[in-house]
């Protein structure tokens, strides 16, 4: 080949390579904003899980209530179980509950406040890796005494389903993601709080479901993923330098 054909096929080689070396830093610089924001929500998560808990803001303060600012703030509220159908949510283990790390369901249920508003309550982790409706039928029916009870717990807010999320089994009463808005939609709960409330206890006798602390430990890989971006792009530019070099003449 000609030296006036090899050059544009060589410029154009270097300007997809420059474009490949870009996306991969470009990514790599991604993770290490994904790994800053990471430690900055651990921090912000581990301080309000510190705190000790406070009366659950009154309905009129609800739609002021931000993710980004009370998510996982601990309250205390008194309500009652409502004799209505709960929900099994799935979980494959949990990034805030250790003790909550094999497959199981949590067991969604509505109560109601003092005031009429009803709030769901995340009352615990079931371990039933077969999502069987009657164990968790069972531990609920003791939950539903008709009594006003003191909780305590967390501030949680719907997860949005993703397009890999399952859809719900309506006769297990089952759901994939923690979306408490669409279950009370479903199971005729009626209006209920734009948060749900994940228990921390009290606890049932026999431990079922199971409510406990939560505890952050959220995984963080994204160093490991923004080396591995830097030097897949260091790989490419080092490529594109063998190669001219084996293109020129001896």
């Amino acid at each position: 080949m000609n030296e006036t054909a090899r050059k544009p096929r060589v410029a154009g080689f270097a300007l997809f390579t420059l474009f490949l070396a870009a996306i991969c830093v470009a990514l790599g610089l991604w993770q290490l904003q994904r790994r800053t924001a990471k430690h900055d929500l651990v921090a912000a998560l581990t301080e309000r899980l510190a705190e000790a808990p406070v009366a659950l803001p009154p309905p009129a303060q609800w739609a002021a209530l931000k993710p980004a600012r009370d998510e996982f703030r601990r309250v205390s509220l008194t309500a009652t179980y409502a004799a209505l159908p709960d929900a099994m949510v799935y979980s494959s283990g949990s990034a805030v509950r250790k003790d909550a790390s094999s497959p199981g369901t949590w067991a969604f249920l509505p109560a109601r406040l003092p005031t009429g508003e009803v709030v769901v309550i995340d009352a615990g982790f079931v371990e039933n890796t077969m999502q069987d409706r009657s164990v968790e039928d069972r531990a609920v029916k003791k939950l539903v005494t008709g009594a006003p009870v003191m909780l305590t717990g967390y501030l949680r807010f719907p997860e949005p389903p993703s397009w890999m999320t399952p859809a719900e089994n309506r006769d297990k009463r089952l759901w994939f993601v923690r979306d408490h808005l669409a279950i009370a939609s479903a199971l005729g709960w009626g209006a209920v709080a734009p948060f749900y409330i994940d228990l921390e206890h009290p606890a049932p006798e026999n431990g079922i479901p199971r409510p406990g602390p939560l505890d952050v430990h959220l995984k963080d890989d994204h160093l490991q993923y923004a080396i591995t971006w830097f030097a897949l792009a260091g790989a490419v530019l080092i490529a594109f330098g063998v190669w001219v070099r084996g293109r020129r003449p001896a």
